[in-house]
Parts: C-alpha cells; structure tokens; sequence
C-alpha cells in the first residue's frame, strides 16, 4: 500500500505540488486507488494528483473525511471528469456548515456546485463503516466522544432560527489494511484523536499501526498534549506523520517524546506500507 499526500499547507522541499489550506491523501492498493478529501480547490487536486502520476481516471472512489471546504472544495471538479464516481460519507454531510468570523457568519460547509453534484452522483451515506475497497474502510460515525474533541470555536450549524455549535457528527477517518497491521487516517479529527483512535479499536479489533493527517491539536494547551502524549504512549505509541490541523507545537511536542517514530508529511511525500 502507498500513502501519498496530495494537498496539505506544506510540501516538500523543492517540489512542484502546490500547497494550500486543505487537506487530501492518495491510497494505492493492490485493489485500486482511493482519494480521501479533495483539498480547497479543484486546480490544486488536479494539478498535484498528475504530479503523482494519476490522472481522475485512475480513481477508483472517494470518501470524505466531512464537509469542510478545505476538505471538499476541490470534489466538483474531480466530479465533473469523472461523475461515476462512487464517493463515501456520513449521512450529515449535506447539511450546511458556518464559520462565524470578524462577527458574521460565512459558509464554511460543501460549496454550492458540490452539493448540486453530489446529489446526482453515486453517493453513498452510512454512519456504519463502509468498505471502500478490499482492505479500505471508512470508520463509520464516532459517536463515543469521552475524550477531548477536535474543536473549533468558531464552526457553527443553523437549528431553526438559533446558531448552535457544530458538534462534527459527520466527522471520520479512513481505515487501510497493510502488511505492519492498520493504518489510520484522519481528515481533522473533529472528533478528537484518543475518540477516534478508540473507536477504530472497537470497530476492526486493533489498534492502529500508524496514524497519518490531521490530529486536531493546534489549539490544545500543555496538559492537553501532555495527555494524549501519555495516551499515546499506554496504546503502545503507533507511528505518527501528523500535517494540516495538527499544529506546530503539537508536531514539536509529539516529536519529543516519541522521536523517530513522528515524521512529516507534507504534500508530495510518500508512504510506504
């Protein structure tokens, strides 16, 4: 199995992949190849998905992580080249999200285009884990949040006339099977990590190997990481290649205490399972 990420805010050192504020990974397998999230833009996914050697014909599905734009905005495009696509989600993925900034509130969830798209394509909504190919899950909804969640205080969804907080019930990961155990991968984990890593447990029987993507931890203070740190480390502390929402002092914090077993994972880098 090969884990390529394609769009994150960083990319390696002289590469050609463009960077921007979203989020998408590049599963080959041995069954096909799965796209997890699609970025903030179309011309980004586009550009950097030829500059790891796949064209939107290659794909075989798409599963979605959860509504953000930063996570779905680049999904009509790709739609539109191939709108056979089969595309994974949780069932609240339609509904609109807002993100209340400089005091107004802003559309933050499915841009307009891909929700239109979306509801003439082969969608396929469950809270129950799906298999996106032999050996891909999705994690199905976490609903068993005990633990810290990854929020914002800024998302919010309109109930009635009131703005409520979003409670990220669409929020999932991404479950591959490979030679070395399980691997997880996270879109933003809304959810929060330890919940998420957890419920992976539950559902498959193990723990992950390794987790890759966005852990959620740009706004947790000192005993915040020092628990999930100490977590980490009960569950046997699986590999790490934390990018997008994970934040620097985490990724610094996380490469203290478990070294070599935390990488960087920017656009254009590769995994190999």
């Amino acid at each position: 199995m090969k884990l390529t990420c394609l769009i994150d805010s960083a990319a390696r050192p002289h590469s050609a992949f463009e960077t921007e504020p979203g989020l998408a990974f590049l599963i080959d397998s041995a069954h096909g190849s799965v796209l997890f999230d699609t970025g903030l833009t179309g011309r980004v996914l586009l550009h950097n998905l030829g500059l790891a050697g796949r064209t939107p014909e290659d794909i075989a599905a798409v599963a979605l992580s959860h509504a953000h734009r930063d996570h779905s905005g680049g999904l009509a495009d790709l739609l539109e080249r191939r709108p056979d696509l089969p595309v994974y989600a949780h069932p609240d993925l339609l509904r609109e999200r807002f993100s209340r900034r400089e005091g107004a509130m802003r559309s933050a969830g499915l841009p307009p285009e891909t929700a239109r798209v979306l509801r003439r394509s082969d969608l396929r909504l469950s809270e129950q884990p799906q298999q996106v190919l032999p050996g891909v899950w999705t994690s199905g909804a976490i609903e068993d949040r005990p633990e810290p969640e990854g929020r914002s205080a800024h998302h919010y969804l309109r109930q009635g006339e009131e703005w409520v907080a979003d409670p990220y019930r669409d929020d999932m990961a991404l479950i591959v099977e490979c030679a070395q155990g399980l691997v997880l991968i996270c879109g933003c984990c809304h959810a929060g990590i330890m919940n998420t890593l957890r419920h992976v447990e539950r559902q498959f029987g193990r723990r992950p190997a390794a987790v890759v993507g966005g852990m959620h931890l740009v706004g947790a203070d000192a005993a915040q990481l020092r628990y999930v740190i100490g977590a980490l480390d009960h569950m046997g502390a699986p590999m790490l290649y934390p990018n997008h929402c994970t934040g620097e002092a985490a990724y610094m914090e996380l490469a203290f205490a478990f070294g070599e077993r935390v990488g960087p994972f920017p656009a254009g880098a590769v995994l190999e399972f």
